[in-house]
C-alpha cells in the first residue's frame, strides 16, 4: 500500500525538493505551504498541496482534517519542515519577535505532530522526521531566536521519543548546517521588521549580515544544496529502524564534535568566530 506523507514548508528550498523527491520515490505526498499562490503552484505541479500556515492553529486543524479526509485516516510521515530564522542580537528583539518565532517553529510543529499522532496509532505505524538545525545543539550569537526555537525542538523530539517507546511510531532529528535555499532572504525580511540598526551598539555587526543575506548565494564553502536532506529523509521514513539524529554537512558533523569534546568556555571561542 502506498505510504502518504505530510511535508511542511514547501513553496521552496528543502520542503520543495523533498516533496518532489518523495513523490517520485512512491510515496503518496500531501505538500504545504503557507500562501495559497503556492499552494496553487505546486498543485499545477503535479503534487497534491493543501494551505498550512503553522503560525495559525485554525489554519493547521484544518489541514490536518483535509488531510484525514484525503487519507481515509492513513497518515503514514510527517516531515516537520515549515520553518524561518529572525535575526538580531537578543537584547534589540522585541519579546514579539520571539513570539512569532516560536508560534511557526515550535508551537506551531507541536500543534501538527499532536494532532496526526492519533492516526498513526490507529494505523498501527508512523514516522515523524524533524528537520531541525547545527543550531539546535551549539548557538550563535546573532541567531538567539532561531536557536532557542531549535533547542526546543530537540529537547521536545527527544521527550516525545522517550514518551512513544513501545509504540508503532519513529521519530528522528535531521540536523543540518548550511543549505542553499531562499532561508537568508526570509531571514532579511524578519531582520527589517524587528530590528532597528541604527539604535543597536551592533550596527556594524548588522551591516555585515545585512550584506550576506542579500547575497542570492552563501558564500560558506560547506554549503549544500536542498538535495542534500534528501537520502536521510528517505531513511528516516524506510528503515526498519530510523536513527535518532542525521547530521547533514561538515559544519554540523564538526560542532558535534567540538560540542562532545570541548570545554565550555573553549567552545565559545569557536562559536565566537561564527558569528
Amino acid at each position: 500500500m502506498t505510504k502518504t506523507v505530510l511535508v511542511t514548508g514547501c513553496s521552496s528550498g528543502i520542503g520543495y525538493v523533498c516533496a518532489h523527491a518523495l513523490a517520485k520515490e512512491g510515496f503518496d505526498v500531501i505538500a504545504s505551504c503557507r500562501k495559497s499562490e503556492d499552494v496553487a503552484r505546486l498543485n499545477a505541479e503535479g503534487l497534491y498541496c493543501i494551505q498550512l500556515d503553522l503560525a495559525d492553529t485554525n489554519s493547521i486543524l484544518t489541514a490536518v482534517e483535509a488531510v484525514r479526509e484525503y487519507t481515509g485516516g492513513k497518515l503514514f510521515g510527517l516531515f516537520n519542515n515549515g520553518a524561518y530564522g529572525q535575526p538580531g542580537a537578543l537584547e534589540d528583539l522585541p519579546t514579539d519577535a520571539l513570539r512569532k518565532q516560536f508560534e511557526t517553529n515550535f508551537f506551531g510543529w507541536h500543534t501538527l505532530t499532536q494532532a496526526v499522532i492519533p492516526m498513526m496509532m490507529e494505523n498501527g505505524a508512523g514516522r515523524i522526521v524533524q528537520n531541525s538545525s547545527v543550531l539546535g545543539f551549539v548557538a550563535l550569537k546573532f541567531r538567539g531566536a532561531y536557536n532557542a526555537s531549535k533547542f526546543a525542538v530537540e529537547g521536545w523530539t527527544d521527550t516525545l521519543r522517550l514518551e512513544l517507546a513501545g509504540t508503532p511510531i519513529q521519530i528522528s532529528l535531521i540536523e543540518p548546517g548550511p543549505i542553499e535555499s531562499r532561508f537568508r532572504a526570509n531571514a532579511l525580511d524578519a531582520f527589517y521588521q524587528a530590528i532597528n540598526i541604527n539604535n543597536s551598539r551592533f550596527e556594524s555587526d548588522y551591516r555585515a549580515q545585512q550584506s550576506r543575506m542579500e547575497s542570492e548565494h552563501s558564500t560558506n564553502k560547506y554549503t549544500l544544496p536542498s538535495e542534500a536532506i534528501i537520502a536521510p529523509l528517505l531513511h528516516a521514513l524506510t528503515a526498519p529502524r530510523a536513527k535518532i539524529r542525521y547530521r547533514v554537512t561538515k559544519p554540523t558533523h564538526y560542532m558535534a564534535l567540538c560540542k562532545r569534546l570541548l570545554p565550555s568556555r573553549m567552545l565559545d571561542r569557536v562559536l565566537a568566530k561564527g558569528g
